[in-house]
């Protein structure tokens, strides 16, 4: 009997989902005491780790090389971790017990630290704590963008074009949708070390799930309003658009569409030529996709609180908050300082630190704003950037080096438009008043974003210059568009278990 078979016969039960290429180890991590889930939990196999989702949930990629008797390791601060054989996992869940505090005692008699001073040494520790060399990280990148029309108010105080009423104006914002949510996920290799152009990405698979019943027609509605323009305007007209203070200018004629040149489909060079422009706009998508990730990554990773210019700048200025050593608690067999810290005056976050006892590396911290971070309003104009909170974890490798293991930030911004407007058509060719028609509005609409970054790093592998120099991007992948989640889409692969908001994501009206 192969290892497979032993896998497979034992773990059946509830363990184990089997497709041609590969097995998929999956469950859900509960509190043993409240039986809630575990967000976050490190469940690690043969050095390679994933991470439970907000619903305690994970999944692994079994291959080849995993039998039966390695052991399935699993930690979360402030638990006993576990560790034991993937066959002894027998039961529908993995509980978790809540650890009880042992070591303050342990902890103050070796060096009685102030909160300040263990800041203090964990930047100082910050150098050769870190890895600062070259990598290659196998990584997932998840993307959640959640947009809403919280208000689209407005009064029409003048029209001398009837079709451009309230009923075409009501009906144009009927067909804007209320909300949308659009998930992007890529696998990829992300090459590099922590300066921001030694980096590289090499894209395995990608997909991007949204509705696309819920996008804008822009085409139907310009043809809407372009048949309104041509039967109402002069073609030599042109537009003054004014809000107030704001104004431009937009010729009549631009409403009108332009002859398009037809392709003679017998023309052979011309057939050719179309081609091979489709093919280098192919090449050119795939371009920006992956340029476009790899600068998310980079943002992502820049802004990590071991950097000196980061935002999370606790560790490197801590004179501007209020510190307090809380507590002690423990990640697997590792004692950690509980910090919180809150700002003195102008500084935006408070939060956790957790920081290892014994090398003094910031293994964990979490945080949330305490006031608008971006806010601007003027002349009827108003943004408020008013959430940004998350967490950021870090896994020790055999090599005594830390690597971000987990990201997760969630961001929220308001933008509101509250102005009048004002669309007048003049003709300098009409004798007379140039003033044609007008469209007076005022407007009062307020839209709200809420966008989730999430990495997770699987694997870390030190390289040398000449691997990094000799790696060649791929950018030959674009997303796979879904309109409906599709759990057979990342079989095969290690990722970050998807939560029930997507796995329970499905169209209005199917893609074709």
């Amino acid at each position: 009997m192969n290892n497979s078979t032993i896998i497979l016969s034992t773990l059946a039960l509830f363990f184990i989902s089997l497709n041609s290429q590969a097995q998929e180890l999956s469950s859900r991590i509960l509190d043993s005491v409240t039986q809630k889930p575990i967000p976050y939990v490190t469940v690690q196999l043969k050095n390679k780790g994933v991470i439970t989702n907000e619903e305690g949930q994970f999944s692994f990629l079994l291959d080849e090389t995993i039998q039966a008797t390695d052991s399935l390791f699993i930690s979360c601060i402030g638990y006993e971790s576990l560790g034991k054989p993937i066959n002894e996992f027998t039961e529908k869940f993995i509980y978790l017990s809540p650890k009880a505090i042992e070591l303050r005692e342990v902890i103050v008699s070796n060096k009685n630290y102030t909160a300040e001073e263990i800041i203090d040494l964990a930047q100082e520790h910050l150098e050769k704590n870190y890895r600062s060399t070259l990598s290659k990280k196998r990584l997932f990148l998840r993307e959640t963008y959640e947009n809403r029309i919280l208000k689209t108010d407005y009064t029409i105080k003048e029209s001398t074009i009837d079709a451009l009423n309230k009923s075409f104006l009501d009906s144009v914002i009927s067909t804007v949708p209320k909300s949308d949510t659009y998930y992007s996920e890529m696998l990829g290799d992300f090459y590099g070390n922590l300066e921001e152009d030694n980096q590289k990405l090499s894209i395995i698979k990608a997909s991007k799930l949204f509705d696309k019943s819920k996008e804008l027609d822009y085409d139907q509605l310009e043809e809407r309003f372009n048949d309104i323009i041509k039967k109402n305007v002069k073609t030599d007209s042109y537009f003054k658009v004014k809000s107030g203070l704001i104004g431009t200018k937009v010729d009549a004629e631009d409403f009108y569409d332009a002859d398009e040149a037809a392709i003679d489909t017998t023309d052979v060079a011309a057939v050719n030529k179309q081609l091979e422009e489709a093919k280098k706009s192919k090449e050119r998508q795939k371009e920006n996709y992956a340029r476009w990730k790899r600068n998310s990554l980079t943002r992502l990773y820049n802004k990590l609180p071991i950097f000196e210019d980061t935002d999370y700048n606790v560790l490197w200025k801590p004179n501007r908050y209020d510190l307090t050593l809380e507590d002690f608690t423990y990640m697997g067999d590792k004692a950690l300082y509980v910090i919180s810290f809150t700002p003195k005056r102008s500084e935006d976050y408070e939060g956790k630190l957790y920081i290892d006892a014994d090398d003094f590396a910031l293994v964990k911290m979490d945080f949330k704003n305490v006031k608008s971070l971006k806010t601007f309003k003027l002349l009827g104009i108003s943004f408020n950037e008013y959430l940004k909170e998350g967490s950021m974890l870090f896994h020790k490798a055999d090599d005594g080096l830390y690597d971000l293991q987990y990201l997760n930030i969630l961001g929220a911004e308001r933008f509101g438009f509250r102005r009048p407007v004002q669309i007048i058509e003049k003709n300098k060719n009409v004798k007379g008043r140039r003033k044609q028609n007008e469209l007076h509005l005022k407007i009062d609409a307020a839209f709200g974003s809420r966008n989730r970054y999430e990495i997770v790093v699987f694997d870390v592998e030190p390289i040398n210059k000449e691997a990094f120099t000799a790696f060649t991007e791929n950018n030959e992948v674009l997303p796979t568009y879904m309109a409906n989640y599709d759990p057979e889409f990342w079989k095969g692969h290690t990722i970050m278990e998807p939560n029930t908001a997507i796995k329970q994501f499905t169209s209005e009206v199917s893609a074709e």
